[in-house]
């Protein structure tokens, strides 16, 4: 079977659509919008990504975006309540081209990260969470700096765990857990850090989506043809793509690296 943006638009209208919903197509785009006729806050899908994630994964990259979806106007219609919730406010990372406001323009909280890759503040509300932006936060009465802090506390208090492979002479390591928070264990530096003093050759980090952290420790020029690819494989089934480049971890700092593949 041949997929397409018009034959995904069909499949993603019959499965997301309802009563209390809107759903448009804009053709220049390439993208599919789902709105609540309730509130007129939505979602935005890419077509396009969406298909190429379906000619590696199949019915998995549909399942994934309605799963996204319905699990995002969930979110939109929970109420957030920052106090006496603190372990429920977390970071993540998102790519540098990711939209700065909700769609109503009130700004989210957001802090620099790489020229890649920038971090958000989420509330965690069991199978997904709602980005923090500062209508949330002054009806709470909350400080954004406190925000910050708390959630870069809570990063750090989650487990990491790793798994292992080996390609070509280099060690590879990957968190997978699917808890939602995978790259943004990426901003607990005592972790980094610790992967640091394990890694013999070339410590290098990729953060292709949200649900996985990738450290390389290149011991030979094959390795960064191997990350590379691993990279662009996870950016592209990624629900929440993040960014296909890879960075060096030197001196505390991530430093993004373009790898020209060795094809020979």
């Amino acid at each position: 079977m041949k997929m397409d943006s018009l034959k995904m638009k069909r499949i993603l209208e019959s499965r997301l659509s309802g009563e209390d919903r809107v759903l448009a197509y804009n053709r220049e785009k390439d993208e599919l919008r789902i709105e609540s006729k309730q509130t007129g806050k939505g979602i935005t899908l890419s077509l396009s990504g969406i298909v190429a994630n379906w000619h590696n994964v199949q019915e998995k990259a549909i399942e994934e975006v309605v799963y996204y979806v319905e699990e995002g106007f969930k979110a939109m219609e929970s109420s957030v309540q920052l106090t006496d919730h603190e372990k429920k406010i977390f970071p993540v990372i998102r790519s540098a081209s990711f939209p700065k406001e909700a769609e109503e323009g009130v700004p989210f909280l957001t802090d620099e990260h790489t020229a890649e890759t920038k971090i958000y503040y989420a509330y965690d509300m069991g199978k997904t969470y709602r980005l923090l932006d500062s209508r949330i936060i002054e009806s709470e009465g909350w400080d954004a700096n406190r925000i910050k802090e708390i959630a870069m506390f809570n990063v750090r208090s989650l487990p990491a765990p790793l798994k292992e492979d080996h390609v070509a002479g280099n060690p590879f390591y990957f968190i997978n857990t699917n808890d939602g928070y995978d790259a943004s264990r990426v901003l607990n530096k005592g972790f980094l850090y610790e992967m640091e003093k394990k890694v013999q050759g070339k410590m290098v980090v990729a953060i292709p989506h949200q649900d996985v952290l990738i450290i390389g420790d290149i011991r030979n020029e094959r390795g960064y043809d191997v990350i590379s690819e691993m990279a662009m494989s996870f950016f592209t089934s990624g629900h929440v793509p993040i960014t296909a480049l890879s960075f060096y971890f030197e001196d505390g700092e991530l430093e993004p690296i373009f790898i020209l593949r060795n094809h020979k």
